[in-house]
């Protein structure tokens, strides 16, 4: 017991900011201008949750989760720290997910309100990931390569995720499709700490919003 309690969280960050923001930098130049097409996915997954075809919606993002469980964290994160791969294979968990919900409709909210509080809280998330997080970086004075951008850096791809969740489902199957994205969000924050960015802020702000909208969204079902 000692033991444990004699680590840091500062002992699991293997990594300096400098490698880890490179690390986000190589994602960009390497697969630019895939972006775009990742953009377009999901600006047409929230424009598909908000038109009532949830189903589609939950089967767009699939491939961009596994395509960053392989080339961001299996591929690049696990050479920095050994738990990479695990991630990856969860982010892999979470596109099978969304592929079965999209099959067989389970928890499918098929007439979200578009005014109902939860769904303007998903709405605001999930634009959040997909506009506001690439202009993070270059706003702050890094290179447009920083820029993180949905399915194809693992944060704004749970942000926006954890919004299109809020939107598009209910009862269990919101918070089992929630636990993924948002247990990334913690330890996405917690690196981002330990670095000493402000960036960890922000996400546990998001956090705390999503959690907001998913607990009202839950209540709001049970009327």
């Amino acid at each position: 017991m000692n033991a444990w309690t004699s680590y840091r969280l500062q002992d699991f960050i293997p990594f300096t900011a400098e490698v880890y923001f490179r690390l986000l930098e190589r994602m960009g130049e390497t697969f630019w201008p895939l972006h775009l097409l990742t953009f377009a996915m999901g600006a047409a997954t929230l424009f598909l949750a908000l038109r009532h075809r949830t189903r589609l919606a939950c089967l767009l993002p699939a491939p961009l989760w596994a395509f960053v469980a392989v080339a961001f964290f299996i591929q690049r994160y696990a050479e920095l720290n050994w738990v990479g791969g695990y991630v990856g294979y969860a982010f892999i968990a979470q596109a099978v997910l969304l592929v079965v919900i999209a099959l067989t409709g389970w928890g499918v909210d098929n007439a979200p309100r578009a005014t109902s509080p939860p769904v303007v809280i998903g709405k605001a998330i999930a634009l959040f990931g997909l506009i506001i997080m690439p202009l993070m970086a270059p706003l702050s004075g890094g290179s447009w390569y920083q820029a993180e951008v949905f399915g194809i850096h693992a944060a704004p791809t749970a942000v926006t995720t954890l919004g299109l969740v809020v939107i598009m489902l209910r009862g269990f199957a919101l918070w089992i499709a929630a636990i993924i994205p948002a247990l990334w969000l913690v330890v996405s924050g917690l690196t981002l700490q330990v670095l000493e960015s402000t960036g960890a802020a922000v996400l546990f702000a998001v956090l705390v919003i999503a959690l907001v909208g998913l607990v009202w969204k839950s209540i709001a079902s049970k009327r």
